[in-house]
């Protein structure tokens, strides 16, 4: 009996597994242990495709008969990598292990069947009756379905009535869900508890910053989200979720075990014959225009799909607070609670929350950057990650955005990135330029035997500042308030209001 039907793209259901074979499709519980992508660096995260990975373990609970048994654990992610999978729990172990590659789609059965026989119902064009008829599948799937019936060799859906393709079951070889099979054997049957564990590509996670500056202007509120993707098709229910921060040692990955199924495509030549279509309509048609921009607020919406999982009104305390332990040198963010991971998107975490964090405003460039007309210095935040400082925690990398108070309301005035940071280190958080503070540098002796220069910085705020400017040369002599810093001198000095503060230096000609 027939019992599977492709509507030219409609989907199939799967069939019984055969005798020997326990499918496993419930798991009673998940863990889910998130890693960075280890060649994105601080960067963004490509959501769309994620380049980290997750270590995921499974609890199933699995009724095996006595002898030997294929077990199917249905859902696992489709990037898995089978050589890392571990399964615990079963009476007589693992003999072997298969990582079923292929699922069911239109195009997986057309290729699955070819050379095969299946059976066609169709539409006749003069009559409009539902004749039945059989057909030996010859080509596809890519570019179209070619078939041979008794009337000779035709392709697939170009009659433009509706047409089904019969198959008679599923073939070995394809699932409905990514699986991993494994052979065991047993000298009774047993009800066993397992657990399967493994390594999957197409996940990421990344901090996600938010600063607010206080009216105090040096203090600000901390907050972080744990940003998370999900890039592969399996979603992980009231799963236990952790990141890990650091860079774990770990090898490129292969090619990806699980490609995208391919895409069922008829292609026919236009209805009729070639001679009642004028010569222009033979040639492919401009798709039509993009619909016009959609406001500006649904654009927003239709951007990022990302679920927040925990709220926060500003300076009150988050439900949901991801725990921050050690693993080895690594660090490890627990989320207490149990978190649904959907397929194909984004979610957000609380991380960590700090208030009244202390900072000092420092205006920093290097010479280089300069010429003898004054130009607007740069300036960042930096705070000491202590706890005495409001800090003390390690700080994983991520984005920031920077907001201040202006008029009553939070502005935002910069965004920026930050690398790992360990307790103890100094955070900087860039923010812009201030057209209120300039510096220049101009040439006083410049000869083949001296180089000398004089820095001027000006101030036209209304408060003291303290600005870092980096001279990235070796000198012929050294002053007052000239520190070593990256392969070069760093002057620190305080400006006052409405005043400037100078800088003579001269070059060890010849050395850098």
């Amino acid at each position: 009996m027939r019992g599977f039907a492709l509507l030219l793209l409609a989907s199939v259901a799967v069939v019984p597994a055969h005798a020997g074979t326990i499918t496993s499709s419930e798991v009673k519980a998940v863990s889910v242990t998130l890693y960075r992508d280890p060649a994105r660096g601080q960067g963004a995260m490509n959501a769309a495709n994620p380049g980290g990975y997750a270590l995921i373990t499974e609890t199933r609970t699995i009724t095996i008969p006595a002898g030997e048994s294929n077990i199917r654990f249905e859902g696992v992610a489709e990037g898995m990598f089978p050589e890392t999978a571990i399964i615990t729990g079963l009476p007589g172990g693992v003999r072997e292990k298969n990582r079923d590659a292929r699922l069911i789609s239109p195009a997986g059965l057309v290729d699955a069947y070819l050379k095969r026989s299946v059976h066609l119902k169709r539409t006749n064009r003069q009559t409009g009756k539902v004749t039945e008829q059989d057909a030996i599948l010859r080509a596809g799937p890519y570019g179209g379905v070619v078939l041979e019936t008794a009337e000779g060799v035709e392709a697939l859906g170009c009659s433009g009535l509706p047409e089904r393709m019969l198959f008679d079951g599923v073939p070995d070889g394809l699932a409905a869900k990514p699986t991993l099979s494994v052979q065991t054997v047993s000298d009774r049957a047993v009800t066993v508890t397992v657990q399967l564990s493994y390594i999957a590509q197409g996940f990421d996670w990344s901090a996600n910053y938010v600063a607010e500056v206080n009216e105090d202007g040096k203090t600000l509120d901390l907050f972080a989200w744990a940003t998370i993707a999900n890039g592969g098709a399996q979603s992980f229910v009231a799963a236990s979720m952790q990141a890990v921060a650091g860079q774990p040692n770990k090898e490129a990955n292969r090619q990806p075990p699980q490609p995208a199924p391919p895409a069922l495509n008829l292609q026919c030549w236009p209805l009729d014959i070639t001679s009642t279509h004028p010569r222009q309509y033979l040639y492919r048609i401009p798709p039509p225009p993009p619909p016009p921009p959609a406001p500006m607020a649904e654009m927003a919406m239709m951007s990022d799909n990302i679920i927040v999982t925990a709220s926060r009104a500003r300076g009150a305390p988050v439900a949901i607070q991801a725990l921050q332990e050690e693993l080895g040198d690594l660090k490890l963010y627990r989320i207490p609670e149990p978190v649904t991971i959907a397929a194909q998107s984004q979610k957000q975490v609380a991380m960590l929350q700090k208030t009244g964090v202390k900072f000092d405003r420092i205006y920093t460039a290097s010479v280089d950057d300069f010429g003898d007309i004054p130009s607007a210095v740069p300036f960042l935040l930096r705070m000491k990650n202590v706890m005495d400082k409001g800090l003390g925690l390690p700080m994983p990398a991520g984005g920031v955005v920077l907001f201040e108070p202006v008029g009553g309301n939070m502005l935002l005035v910069g965004q920026d990135g930050v690398a790992d940071r360990a307790i103890g280190d100094d955070v900087e958080f860039k923010v812009g330029s201030s057209p209120d503070v300039r510096v220049a540098v101009k040439p006083v002796i410049n000869t083949p035997k001296k180089r000398s220069f004089r820095l001027t910085l000006t101030n036209a705020r209304a408060v003291p500042v303290t600005a870092e400017i980096l001279i990235p040369y070796e000198l012929a002599n050294t002053s007052k308030g000239l520190v070593r810093k990256n392969g070069g001198w760093m002057w620190r000095t305080t400006v006052p209001a409405g005043g400037e503060a100078g800088l003579g230096y001269e070059l060890r000609v010849g050395r850098r």
